[in-house]
């Protein structure tokens, strides 16, 4: 089993579900207004000169091959995107437990 975090610039978001929804992937936990910055990137403060935000999702897995496509999906959608700050983060991690 597999956890994956997904981050994205929230203005993003909307477009982060249509991937999901065409990977199959209608299971997630999300949280909008989350703060940060990431290497190489603008921090996303929610205030100031950095008004901007993120969206995070979090996905348990129970089969690799569902993670595998959407990293895929998310690789190839991150190829066509010039700016860094308009990327989409796949952060994946075992998981060990689903009680």
């Amino acid at each position: 089993m597999r956890l994956a975090f997904i981050v994205c610039n929230e203005y993003l978001a909307p477009r982060l579900m249509q991937l999901l929804a065409a990977a199959g992937i209608d299971y997630y936990t999300r949280w909008d207004g989350a703060l940060g910055k990431g290497r190489g990137t603008e921090p996303h403060l929610g205030r100031g000169g950095y008004g901007a935000t993120n969206s995070v999702v979090m996905i348990a897995f129970e089969e690799d091959a569902p993670l595998e496509a959407l990293a895929r999906t998310i690789a190839a959608e991150n190829e066509a995107t010039r700016r860094a700050d308009d990327r989409i983060r796949l952060f994946q991690l075992p998981l060990e437990r689903v009680l």
